[in-house]
């Protein structure tokens, strides 16, 4: 089984916070999308023949594509690739553009998740972060999208925000409550160097929130999620019973996939290949059939320590016998070395030969993470 995920880079506006490869160039969204159903043509090897169980609209905003665009680059994929019965296929949706026809239109497509990025109810915050929706336009969406059918939606929220106090974000989490979705992606706000927030930040227009502040956040956000019926399966990521994100999850679990589009990446067990992060580059070379792409093959180290990171974001961790089976004795012995100190001090916990990080470990996952490294 493999997944397939398009990038769709097209955003009416940027926000402050946002590293992702993407662009306003809206004029150019027919002949991106041609470039797409040419491209997924030229790759249809790239995955064996794989059956894809799940297939991953995102972004950039995939909503300023139209329906017909979308069902023709599902239909191309559906030319070319095995697609399983029960295959997960998600669109990130902006909530300003969930109109009622734009939801009629969704339900006529194959399209059976959906995931809004709405990120705070409080429309301050969303004035400051540059995103075009307010409070009463994501609830709006969430309730027209329930109303055509949809019965597995996810919302991404933000917290740590400067000035953001714990009662707001506590507000953030109750109203997500309330409109019964059935998963939650929640981030803590990240500087990234080359984003207009990290310029403010810099020029010390604004200032991060305290770093005890932000940990009482998450840790409220755990509990009170669990205290719902939710389960915490990866470090950002909440879902009922049933309703992980398979897409999502095939990135933890050394899955296979294909990436499309500008700026996608693909990885076949073996190696990476990315696409360029240039909407003209990308289209030129697609249509020329000289596609612009960085390979990476990936050695045994590497291969090691993205399966540690990797698995060891989840809930269900790693497992120490597949190490051994996988990649010998010798890294087996380095990671229980390396992972001793932190299961002596309750930051990591070893269930039945799978390695975990404990709720306090959470919090310095990163610095256990990279630690366990070869």
């Amino acid at each position: 089984m493999s997944g397939i995920y398009i990038h769709i880079p097209f955003c009416k506006t940027r926000c402050i916070y946002c590293d992702f490869f993407s662009t306003t160039q809206l004029e150019q969204r027919e002949l991106y999308v041609d470039a797409i159903c040419k491209e997924i043509g030229m790759t249809d090897k790239y995955l064996d023949g794989d059956t894809i169980h799940s297939i991953y609209f995102g972004g950039g905003t995939p909503s300023q594509l139209d329906t017909k665009q979308i069902g023709r680059i599902f239909d191309t994929i559906q030319a070319h690739h095995p697609i399983a019965p029960d295959c997960e296929i998600t669109i990130e949706l902006n909530p300003d553009d969930v109109t009622k026809a734009y939801a009629d239109r969704l339900r006529q497509l194959p399209v059976n998740r959906v995931s809004l990025g709405i990120q705070s109810f409080h429309d301050d915050i969303l004035r400051f972060i540059h995103r075009r929706h307010t409070s009463q336009q994501a609830i709006d969406a969430v309730r027209l999208l329930q109303e055509n059918g949809f019965r597995n939606i996810s919302i991404d929220l933000m917290f740590g925000f400067p000035d953001e106090t714990l009662e707001a974000w506590q507000y953030d989490i109750e109203q997500a409550l309330q409109m019964n979705v059935q998963h939650i992606s929640a981030y803590s706000l990240m500087y990234e160097e080359g984003t207009k927030l990290y310029n403010l930040l810099t020029l010390h227009q604004i200032q991060e929130i305290d770093e005890e502040l932000s940990r009482t956040m998450y840790q409220t956000l755990m509990e009170r999620l669990k205290d719902a019926g939710f389960d915490h399966y990866e470090i950002s990521n909440f879902a009922l019973p049933d309703y992980y994100s398979r897409h999502n999850s095939s990135y933890w679990n050394n899955t296979h996939y294909l990436g499309l589009g500008a700026g996608a990446h693909s990885y076949n067990g073996t190696s990476r290949q990315s696409n360029v992060c240039n909407l003209k580059k990308y289209i030129d070379g697609i249509q020329h059939g000289e596609p612009c792409v960085d390979n990476e093959t990936l050695t045994k180290d590497q291969q090691y320590n993205e399966t540690v990171m990797t698995r060891l974001r989840t809930c269900k961790g790693l497992n120490t016998d597949d190490i051994k089976t996988n990649f010998g004795y010798d890294y087996y012995l380095h990671l229980m070395t390396a992972a001793t100190p932190y299961l002596n001090i309750g930051l990591l916990k070893n269930t039945q030969g799978n390695l975990s990080l404990t709720p306090k470990g959470i919090f310095i996952s990163n610095d256990i993470i990279s630690s366990l490294f070869v």
